[in-house]
């Protein structure tokens, strides 16, 4: 039992893992190119000049131009506005995020995912288009980096922290986020790599190197700053600016909403704008947040040019010439980090606002599907069934129910993506069926039908029914995953994202259209009926003879598998959701328990198994905890 509770805190974990991340790989990229296209000519040339130095030994892997424009599918090099997107996201530091880009093969196989998300948004007119866009991207985007939903899942450090009041300034506002101690976020994660970049800079700038020493320390200093500009570019993510405070559910709900309707704000230095959020960045976005980005790495050129004496930061009495080491995924507070207050407020300045903590003035906060819920799910039924119970019974008949069923769950909606399904419930109800249409004797329409005589009579049932997520083989996270919590976690928390996310069947992950959702779903959910349990008892006739016939009471219990779901309708307010949902299911019911009533002491006949599909239509409330 505590196994089972600590894999449901995981998985809550995991759903709220990636809205971790802000803009999407390549509207990161796409800032970037902003950002240097837009600087002087003189600090291009200085770019151009460092980047030509940083490629040494690197020349396969690094493209010759510090941006690529030609980039696109299948790319065998890397440009060096790719960086800002690659941080972060799919690394932990700048050191890890250099290895990364200069060793792996993986993220060659991430750039190309990016460069198809890109085309695949820019054609997608519709909002289910613009889901299965992302959807398809983050399937393959875990497919390569098995980390990718769970990176920085231990903290907020993609995000701006909250105002704590109405009336602090930028320097007061820094400074609170800079504080030894205080939660990651990212202005403190900025500042404190776009200081290790200054400082290598600043060597750079004034020590006597060898070519090959210029080489290796440009090279970490630009990837100290592309690690640092990643949480800049997260910092115009209007999902990301409105206030990080709430529980998981909260937290998931605005950042979802802000991110796609936008949210009217103002910077520090007073321009107002509308920004939107990830996979929703517009023109305007996209340039607002590069002239910020421009701003950062002018400094960063202008110390390497000589024209800002910055101070070098010293570790034990040596400036470090490798990437910072510093891992926002494992850390959760802010290190020490000596800086300069003017030169980070200028840059400070041209961020958003974020949002008031909670309190008066707090912004509209929204929820998610996420966490505890109590529901209820009546439902309509129609099943087509294959004969009957009697081995003579073979016509196929139609049977009408009706169901009320109560469920206790965990939302776990969206692991990924808005296509994701991690929801886990068990439900009890009841269920009352109508008597077939087709006859416990074949129709040759003379003989008369009636209820009594159906090959299946009417009858009630009480019903259990699962659902949990599956990786590979349905209850693979509930039979493996204990085990795999307490000998690899790293591996079941892959296992549980891609559960979480549809398993290891592409399909299985929702598919949007303008009607609705579909989603495949075999596997994730079973139903069982148990008929015969009620007073009176459940009969029917049987054919035991071509003469004879017998009057037999009996059990039986269904076994029902949901194939595909189709949900239209949905609501969702502050605790509340509900939806109407289509669900097309197959199944069999095995009879058992006979009792021949009529002839006295008659022989139990042989009853056979009937096999159905059926076609349900559920109303499924929920209310959260």
């Amino acid at each position: 039992m505590r196994k089972s509770i600590k894999i449901l805190v995981l998985l809550t974990m995991l759903s709220y893992a990636k809205i971790s991340f802000a803009w999407v790989y390549p509207e990161h990229r796409q800032i970037a190119i902003l950002a240097i296209q837009q600087l002087k000519p003189e600090f291009r040339a200085t770019l151009n000049k460092i980047w030509a130095e940083a490629r040494l030994g690197y020349t396969e892997r690094l493209t010759s131009s510090v941006i690529d424009m030609e980039q696109g599918r299948n790319p065998t090099q890397l440009d060096y506005a790719s960086w800002p997107a690659i941080a972060g996201d799919h690394s932990c530091s700048p050191q890890n995020m250099l290895q990364n880009v200069l060793k792996t093969k993986w993220i060659l196989q991430v750039a190309d995912v990016a460069a198809q998300l890109k085309i695949d948004l820019a054609e997608a007119k519709t909002s289910s288009k613009h889901i299965n866009a992302i959807r398809n991207s983050d399937i393959r985007l875990q497919k390569y980096d098995p980390e990718y939903a769970t990176r920085a899942s231990t903290n907020n450090v993609h995000f701006l922290l909250a105002r704590p009041e109405v009336n602090a300034d930028v320097r007061a506002y820094l400074n609170s986020c800079l504080q030894e101690g205080k939660d990651l976020n990212a202005i403190g994660a900025y500042a404190k790599y776009h200081v290790s970049a200054l400082n290598k800079a600043a060597r750079y700038a004034r020590e006597q190197l060898t070519a090959e020493e210029r080489s290796v320390l440009i090279l970490a200093a630009m990837a100290d700053e592309a690690f640092a500009i990643h949480f800049l570019e997260d910092a115009f993510a209007s999902g990301h600016i409105a206030g990080i405070w709430g529980n998981a559910s909260t937290r998931k709900g605005t950042h979802d909403y802000y991110n796609e309707k936008g949210l009217e704000l103002s910077t520090w230095n007073g321009k107002r704008a509308i920004l939107k959020g990830d996979a929703y960045m517009t023109k305007s976005d996209a340039e607002q947040a590069s002239d910020c980005i421009r701003m950062s790495l002018e400094q960063l050129l202008k110390v390497i040019a000589g024209d800002i004496q910055y101070p070098i930061e010293l570790r034990e009495g040596i400036s470090e010439t490798t990437p910072d080491s510093f891992n926002i995924c494992t850390n959760t507070v802010m290190p020490l980090v000596r800086y300069e207050e003017k030169i980070l407020a200028e840059i400070l300045m041209n961020t958003p606002v974020p949002g008031l903590a909670t309190g008066a003035g707090e912004l509209p906060r929204f929820r998610s599907e996420l966490g505890l819920f109590f529901g209820i799910s009546p439902s309509l039924i129609g099943t087509s069934v294959i004969g009957g119970f009697g081995k003579q019974q073979t016509d196929h008949g139609l049977v009408g129910g009706l169901e009320a069923n109560m469920r206790l769950g965990f939302g776990l909606d969206g692991v990924l993506n808005n296509s994701g399904d991690g929801l886990v419930f068990v439900q009890f109800g009841w269920r009352t069926d109508a008597s077939s249409t087709n006859q416990f004797l074949n129709a040759d329409g003379t003989f008369p039908s009636t209820s009594f005589t159906a090959a299946i009579p009417g009858r009630s049932a009480i019903n259990v029914r699962v659902r949990m997520p599956f990786c590979l083989i349905p209850g693979d996270l509930l039979f493996a995953g204990p085990i795999l919590y307490l000998v690899s976690p790293k591996t079941f928390t892959q296992m549980a994202v891609k559960a979480g996310n549809g398993g290891m069947i592409p399909w299985q992950s929702g598919i949007a259209t303008p009607i609705g959702r579909f989603q495949f779903v075999l596997g994730r959910e079973m139903g069982v009926y148990f008929y015969g349990l009620g007073s009176p008892k459940d009969v029917l006739l049987i054919n035991t003879s071509p003469t004879q016939s017998s009057l037999i009471e009996f059990k039986s219990t269904k076994f029902e598998f949901p194939i595909v779901e189709f949900r239209t309708l949905r609501n969702f307010s502050q605790n509340q959701s509900s939806s109407l949902m289509m669900q097309f299911s197959a199944g069999f019911d095995i009879p058992h328990h006979l009792n021949v009533l009529s002839p006295v002491a008659g022989k139990v006949p042989e009853l056979k198994t009937v096999w159905h599909v059926s076609t349900k239509v559920m109303f499924n409330w929920r209310h959260y905890f």
